[in-house]
């Protein structure tokens, strides 16, 4: 069986999405920043509640995203896991401990940008609304 390619960064986005949900982050926002960005078009916002969560949530996007054959360019802050970075080129994740998340607000950082929060609790998403 052939191994699913992802086309691009929006793919790339929804999959690193739903394997963040498999491990039940919570507050995720995904944000739209390549009109803003010459680094990026999505970021991923995202909180655990532990700094095991976080740590389980960087992992499972990276496990997830290995079997697709994508690796990320670097990762940052892993071994801490108050807030953990994960660039997949494209697409950056921040993955934070809620604590960290509210000190740094990086949200309010790119306000401008079209925005999709995630409600807690959703199991997956099939794809992304057009315009994201």
């Amino acid at each position: 069986m052939a191994k699913k390619r992802v086309r691009d960064s929006r793919e790339r986005a929804l999959f690193c999405l739903n394997a963040s949900l498999q491990k039940k982050a919570k507050d995720i926002i995904i944000l739209n920043v390549s009109a803003v960005s010459t680094f990026a078009d999505y970021f991923i916002l995202c909180s655990g509640t532990s700094d095991r969560q976080v740590r389980a949530i960087a992992v499972a996007i990276q496990e997830n995203l290995k079997k697709l054959e994508i690796l990320p360019l670097g990762v940052e802050g892993e071994d801490a896991g108050r807030w953990v970075l994960l660039d997949y080129d494209d697409v950056i994740i921040h993955v934070f401990l809620e604590s960290v998340r509210t000190f740094y607000d990086l949200e309010r950082l790119w306000f401008e940008t079209p925005r999709l929060t995630i409600p807690d609790g959703t199991a997956s998403l099939k794809e992304l609304p057009e315009g994201m």
